[in-house]
Order: C-alpha cells, then sequence, then structure tokens
C-alpha cells in the first residue's frame, strides 16, 4: 500500500551578486534554517537588477516544497 504524504510550498526570492545558480541556492540554505524537511525546489522565476549595463544582482523566484507531518 503506498504512503500518503502531504506537502506544502511556498515561493521564495533568493539574490546574489554571482549568479542564478547562485541565487537559488542561497534561497534554499536560509530557507532551510527555519523550514524542515525540504524534499525540493522548482526555479519559476529568474530575474535581475543592472547598473551602469551590466548585471548588478542575480534574483531567483523558487518555489520550495517540504513535508508537513501528519
Amino acid at each position: 500500500m503506498a504512503k500518503t504524504t502531504v506537502a506544502k510550498v511556498v515561493e521564495i526570492v533568493g539574490s546574489s551578486p554571482k549568479s542564478w545558480a547562485d541565487a537559488a541556492d542561497t534561497a534554499v540554505k536560509i530557507s532551510s534554517k527555519t523550514i524542515k524537511n525540504i524534499t525540493g525546489v522548482q526555479v519559476h522565476q529568474m530575474t535581475a537588477s543592472v547598473k551602469n549595463g551590466k548585471i548588478d544582482l542575480y534574483k531567483c523566484t523558487v518555489k520550495i516544497a517540504f513535508g508537513v507531518k501528519s
């Protein structure tokens, strides 16, 4: 018999001066300090701030899924 599970999904925005991948990683790392049992992440959107014709800050909106205890 399959195990029934429930997950909650929250949307988080991470940022980084390095890259979109680092922005997503930052979102997960910081979220994991208060959100326990993270099971997955989906990159929802990538944006950036531009300054003087160059990307100044990478931003990544991610959806973080985590298990909910019953």
